[in-house]
């Protein structure tokens, strides 16, 4: 990777800087201190070998902060800098949002201080991962240690161990939220926390955690391995999106994806089962239904032995107004790529909803943000590290939900909230589902809630109102779903 600064492990110099600043929130004037800084990795000779980047906002008027929760927050990717969740909804300045299906990358972009930012009630931490945003892999070789599933969330651990020691907080309640992959980070490093790992133990427990679409399965790695059809399982969504566009009923988004999991569920999936035993009649109800429920053509099912690809579902539900929708969010387009052979083969890498935000997002933070919080570094801003395509899958300790398990069996007490959007082809809600009846969660501290929107809930002023006004009331031990 390219570099415009020098980075030498045996004399790396760890970046730190501060400011002061006020934000006006519910009428009410709140200053806070906000240090940007680097966490850096050791190895046995003392070279730096990596480091995490974060961003900590605290609230500078409380005179005792030992029982002021902190949150900890970051995205997913793997190889995602915290840019989405920390100019999404989380930071104290945050993009102004418009229409959701915007019709372009470029500028001008609006940024704003965040009229719902939680930093009255909370201090919050952004994270920016080994190799991403501003975090550093400052040595390849040791790359094993922090690319993959428990290297990953076991960084993250002892980041927040030395974070929690720094600033004398381990009194303090703490909080997990995860965006994505983050979800997956989320569930591996609390689980870590609670029942340690091969090589040590951890002394604290997390109060809370969120989770923004979710990627915790009862499967292997992100869902590899579970014994029921993909159709199946993405069958919720597919029917959000196409009650989006196509407005196949007067019924309320919720009312109707409900009914069309229930069809799923029970006449479906064992459709699915009986494949070629089904009688004709059989077959063209179950054709009938499912083009009902998701939008798409008889043709497209009879193609495609009555099974659904969500690949193919972006390009099949708006193809007759010649669109394709967004997996990141069903509710963005673009136009069909011509012929159809080329669709087949890009439009599966030819993301709206990338397209249109990422630009905004990296400009939100570049040149608003890291300036805003005094952060001058001649150091390449990472938004998405590729070589995280390596990644180690490894789950020796366990997969996702038996780590979140093992987190909320051993740390009683401990809540976690999932929040997806019903438009979300990326992290499609009936994987959640899934996952909540058969993981045996304590089902009384779980808490979920589906919102209007896609991958990133926050898109939208309606929405990051909505999650914002949630997770205030999750921090604050309330159910964010009432």
């Amino acid at each position: 990777m390219y570099r415009t600064e020098c980075f030498k492990p045996d004399d790396f110099k760890p970046a730190h800087f501060e400011s002061n600043h006020t934000i006006t929130l519910n009428g009410q004037e709140i200053p806070y201190h906000t240090v940007s800084e680097d966490t850096v990795f050791y190895n046995d000779q003392g070279k730096a070998i990596a480091s995490i980047f974060s961003y900590s906002y605290f609230r500078s008027d409380v005179e005792d902060p030992t029982d002021r929760p902190v949150v900890f927050a970051y995205n997913g990717g793997p190889g995602s800098a915290c840019m989405y969740v920390h100019a999404g909804f989380l930071g104290t300045r945050r993009l102004k949002y418009e229409e959701t299906d915007r019709i372009t990358s470029i500028a001008p972009y609006e940024v704003i201080d965040n009229p719902d930012c939680l930093i009255d009630i909370a201090d919050l931490v952004l994270v920016d991962p080994v190799g991403t945003g501003y975090g550093l892999l400052l040595d390849p070789e040791e790359g094993k240690n922090f690319l993959g599933i428990q290297q990953d969330a076991e960084a993250l651990l002892v980041f927040i161990d030395r974070w929690l020691r720094r600033y004398n907080r381990g009194k303090s309640p703490k909080y997990l939220i995860g965006e994505s992959y983050g979800c997956t980070r989320n569930a591996i490093a609390a689980g870590m926390a609670a029942t340690g790992t091969k090589n040590r133990s951890y002394g604290f427990a997390f109060d809370g955690i969120v989770m923004i679409g979710n990627t915790v399965t009862a499967g292997k790695y992100f869902g590899e391995n579970l014994p029921v059809n993909d159709s199946v399982l993405g069958f919720p969504t597919y029917a959000g999106v196409h009650w989006y566009h196509n407005h196949p009923s007067d019924q309320t988004v919720r009312e109707f994806v409900m009914e069309a999991k229930k069809f799923a569920d029970t006449e479906y999936f064992p459709a699915l089962y009986k494949g070629e035993a089904l009688s004709d009649e059989e077959r063209a109800y179950i054709i009938e239904k499912v083009c009902y429920y998701t939008g798409v053509s008889p043709e497209y099912l009879e193609r495609n032995d009555l099974e659904i690809q969500d690949s193919t579902y972006r390009s099949e539900v708006l193809k007759k107004k010649g669109k394709a929708v967004s997996r990141y969010d069903g509710r963005v387009t673009r136009p069909l790529l011509e012929p159809e052979v080329i669709e087949a083969e890009k439009g599966m890498r030819d993301d709206a909803t990338a397209d249109r935000y990422d630009p905004f997002f990296h400009a939100a933070v570049t040149g608003d943000i890291l300036p805003y919080l005094n952060v001058k570094l001649d150091r390449a801003y990472v938004s998405s590290a590729r070589y995280y395509m390596d990644w180690d899958k490894d789950e020796s300790l366990g997969t996702t939900s038996v780590q979140l398990r093992n987190a909320m069996t051993r740390r009683f007490g401990m809540r976690t909230f999932f929040a997806n959007g019903w438009f979300d082809l990326c992290t499609e809600s009936g994987y959640l589902y899934h996952m909540l009846d058969h993981s045996h969660l304590p089902k009384d501290r779980v808490f979920l809630k589906e919102y209007n929107s896609g991958h990133m809930i926050y898109i939208g002023e309606d929405n990051v109102h909505e999650l914002c006004t949630d997770i205030r009331t999750f921090l604050l031990g309330g159910d964010p779903t009432k």
